[in-house]
């Protein structure tokens, strides 16, 4: 199937990491110019996500080079697992994990969101994950939670415009994926898994979906979410 994303331009926020890196090889793959962005590209663009200036001298290079904007992805944060557990309830952790994923995809977002209403046309998508719906660890819940309650405000405000915000949520994601799935617990997958997803809702054939809170892998064991 063709995507339709030939030459179009898809900034990917955290395009050297596990999840950001798969799916900057899935568009170059489809033919679009994947713009991998981090704070320390070696080969790609510079951006520091947790900085305004950063963040919207970086779109602006890219609208200067490419003249378009045409997606956005945010897969910048850090998994879970390397948070402290010891730590999971305190809140200068949970400050912090919030800080590093649901801000850093609104700061993102509202940067390219400009562009993209000037054009009539953008996908936006955020990469959270599942133990937004699981207890057991505060900072790791609440960061995921918020980027997918962020999303969701931001696809209500551009309803109708042309622009679509959508969300992936893998649960572990690993190169070697158990085929097991936990009661209580999410089933695993690969970044390639996370990225053919992403890339679908970037591509103009993902049509007026928008708004969506979308799992990866076999969504947690034993829940029904309505």
């Amino acid at each position: 199937m063709d995507l339709q994303l030939r030459d179009r331009v898809i900034l990917v926020v955290g395009g050297h990491g596990l999840i950001g890196s798969a799916v900057v090889r899935q568009l170059t793959e489809e033919g679009a110019i994947a713009v991998a962005a981090s704070r320390r590209a070696a080969d790609g663009l510079v951006m520091d996500a947790a900085d305004d200036t950063s963040v919207e001298s970086a779109i602006a290079r890219i609208i200067e080079t490419h003249g378009r904007l045409d997606g956005v992805v945010v897969a910048a944060a850090p998994s879970a697992r390397t948070m402290d557990p010891s730590k999971n309830s305190d809140p200068g952790q949970v400050r912090d994990a919030v800080e590093g994923k649901a801000l850093t995809f609104l700061r993102v977002a509202n940067a390219a969101l400009g562009h993209m209403r000037d054009r009539g046309y953008g996908r936006i998508v955020g990469v959270s994950g599942q133990n937004a719906y699981v207890t057991g660890n505060i900072a790791g819940s609440v960061r995921n939670a918020a980027l997918i309650i962020t999303a969701k405000h931001l696809a209500d405000e551009a309803a109708g415009t042309g622009i679509t915000v959508n969300v992936v949520n893998p649960g572990i994601v690993t190169d070697d994926p158990s085929p097991d799935v936990p009661a209580g617990g999410s089933g695993q997958s690969t970044p390639a898994d996370t990225a053919r997803l992403v890339t679908f809702l970037l591509s103009p054939l993902s049509g007026t979906v928008s708004g969506e809170s979308i799992a990866v892998g076999h969504r947690t064991r034993g829940f029904i979410k309505l």
